[in-house]
């Protein structure tokens, strides 16, 4: 096996301790949550008018379709104050002695994509041999991309960075394509390079999402619980937390909107996947798993894959049940640089994941709840109170209840549930900012432009749902992040 013994870290800087000292004070707020609850639900039962109309019923599916994912999201974040309150049981982070850690950095290699490499590759560097002597980064790239020669150089740059290249003749048993095939090169290759044990564990990042000291300890402290837990107890894969700092933003809308995806991780991603099965999905992102198990699993999952990361979850699900888990640290990434970037991203992701839903491979019991999420997810516009106003007054009737009283109760729930996530989101975004802050007009900037937030996310999901029902030939599009 090659490895690189590395004799401490490079020193941090006093951004790096503020920013370890600021993540690990922080638990998720309960009142964001509350508050707007007690408030909504007053109000909607207060306002409640029985009505039998064909919007009464439009509006009692869309209104009871999310409740599924934000009850299991509320789970999430409950678990996550549990275990901050019981933190000081646990065993304090230490380095990692008797595993070898190999970071898998996936990029296309374009010019305008290498900044975002550069800075997340150097933080990688940075950060983790402190807590990892025994490491490895390999960027994986495509033979002949246009960025090679700058990539080889940052290689030079340490002996921890190795360059992989797929070549361009390499094609897959089940003829997989765009990321996933260059991830199952990846898996192949540890395999044949003697890496494919149960000691190695597999980081895998994208290439414009660094790390930080506090990314470090958890993952190391994960990776040595799972030496002490007993055998039917070791975890084989866990998932952390993604976050978009403020420097790393072009657009201080598309980084308010992208205030959902911490969220999600601290919520629906940390009951599911911090449970043991992982039938939300993953995303490619601070996702660590053991190289014996993804030899097994492996990425060839056919040419129509483009979600290769929420495919692995389910296929993860049939195999492991019980051996997931997810831990508080976080990676630093970078919002899309514009709204139509944005819509782009959510297109692909929607077009994957409608795919996933109904590919038949994977059993119903493992994407059923997926299924949900991502129908309640292109809805999303329609469950807005906007929305429902506008089509009420267009059609001429004003009466906007549900058929029954109690999906009044659903939708006060739902709603409160997205104030937290975005109000809850922003915060985690400020906290791995180097302010540290939200500034005080951000909170209510973000709650009143939660209907265009909703717009936009449907766009990309309802442009996603139209590709999968033309059947258009799947695509896998890489939009340029800021460096």
């Amino acid at each position: 096996m090659a490895s690189t013994l590395v004799d401490g870290g490079l020193p941090h800087s006093r951004h790096n301790q503020k920013l370890a000292k600021r993540t690990a004070a922080w638990k998720p707020g309960i009142l964001p949550f509350l508050i707007p609850l007690v408030f909504l639900t007053f109000f909607s039962l207060w306002s409640y008018t029985p009505s039998h109309s064909p919007l009464a019923w439009l509006i009692t599916i869309c209104w009871a379709l999310p409740v599924p994912g934000v009850l299991v999201s509320v789970q999430g974040f409950a678990l996550i104050r549990r275990r901050i309150r019981k933190a000081h049981l646990m065993t304090p982070p230490a380095p990692v002695e008797q595993d070898f850690l190999i970071l898998l950095v996936p990029t296309i290699g374009r010019h305008d994509t290498y900044p975002a490499l550069e800075r997340s590759v150097l933080s990688y560097v940075e950060h983790l041999p402190e807590w990892f002597p025994y490491m490895r980064v390999d960027v994986l790239t495509e033979e002949g991309c246009e960025a090679a020669e700058r990539i080889d150089e940052l290689a030079m740059s340490s002996p921890l960075i190795r360059v992989v290249t797929v070549p361009k003749a390499y094609q897959t048993k089940n003829g997989t394509r765009f990321k996933a095939r260059a991830n199952n090169y990846a898996h192949e290759l540890r395999i044949e390079e003697g890496e494919a044990l149960e000691h190695v564990w597999v980081l895998h990042m994208d290439d414009d999402t660094g790390v930080g000291p506090d990314t470090s300890a958890s993952l190391a402290q994960f990776i040595n619980r799972q030496r002490r837990a007993a055998p039917d107890e070791v975890k084989h894969m866990a998932q952390g937390i993604l976050t978009y700092p403020r420097e790393n933003a072009v657009s201080l809308v598309t980084w308010f909107a992208d205030a959902i995806r911490p969220a999600d991780d601290i919520a629906r991603f940390r009951a599911f996947t911090g449970l043991g099965t992982p039938a939300a999905g993953v995303h490619g992102e601070l996702l660590v798993i053991r190289a014996s198990i993804e030899a097994e699993i492996g990425w060839d999952f056919g040419p129509k894959e483009i979600v290769e990361d929420a495919r692995l979850a389910l296929t993860f699900c049939r195999l492991y049940p019980g051996r997931s888990d997810w831990f508080n640290g976080r990676c630093y990434g970078a919002s899309p640089a514009n709204t139509k970037d944005f819509i782009k991203q959510r297109e692909r992701w929607a077009w994957g994941l409608v795919a996933l839903c109904f590919n038949r491979k994977v059993p119903l019991r493992y994407r059923w709840f997926l299924t949900i999420c991502v129908t309640s997810w292109i809805l999303g516009p329609l469950q807005h109170v906007g929305t429902i106003l506008f089509v009420a007054w267009f059609i001429g009737d004003m009466n906007t209840s549900p058929v029954t009283q109690s999906v009044v109760l659903l939708w006060s729930i739902s709603f409160a549930y997205v104030i937290w996530a975005y109000w809850e989101g922003l915060r985690l975004n400020a906290i791995a900012s180097v302010n540290g802050r939200r500034k005080w007009w951000e909170p209510p900037a973000v709650l009143l432009m939660l209907p265009y937030f909703s717009l936009i996310e449907g766009i990309g999901g309802i442009k996603g749902l139209w590709k999968f029902i033309r059947r258009e030939e799947n695509k896998f599009v890489v939009i340029a992040k800021p460096a």
